[in-house]
């Protein structure tokens, strides 16, 4: 079994969309391996997006991931990092397939509810960002 992590945004943070996105979650065949709410100030937040630094959505993403708790998240499936890419569907929630946790709770591009590592190697970058390896023991 793999490991990805996945951030439920401030917006469904605050919408009250947390349950609902872990049953989804959980109903796809992941298991949560660690889980903490995290405030993110804004140096946390230039550094785990610092690799979007020199684009042009890079300072609205800091205010916005900066704006409220967020849940982060150590998920465990066979190919994590796929399976939870295709279990959120596409960034912008008009463009993401019927039934998935973006097109049902992403409120915009923008404000789209949740991230998810992009590739095995990003995601143990992102994993170690918000957990501990202690926090992860035990996991895969």
């Amino acid at each position: 079994m793999d490991l990805t992590l996945a951030i439920i945004k401030p917006d469904a943070v605050e919408g009250r969309k947390i349950g609902r996105i872990l049953a989804q979650l959980e109903d796809a065949g992941f298991s949560i391996r660690a889980a903490k709410f995290v405030q993110l100030d804004e140096p946390q937040a230039g550094a785990f997006y610092a690799v979007h630094s020199e684009r042009p959505f890079y300072e609205p993403l800091k205010r916005f991931m900066t704006s409220g708790p967020i849940l982060a998240l150590a998920l465990e499936h066979e190919d994590a990092v796929t399976r939870l890419r295709k279990v959120i569907g596409a960034t912008d929630p008009a463009e993401a397939e019927p039934g998935t946790v973006r097109a049902q709770y992403a409120e915009s591009k923008e404000r789209n509810a949740i991230h998810a590592s992009d590739s095995d190697e990003t995601a143990r970058q992102e994993l170690s960002f918000f957990f501990s390896s202690r926090e992860l023991m035990g996991a895969a």
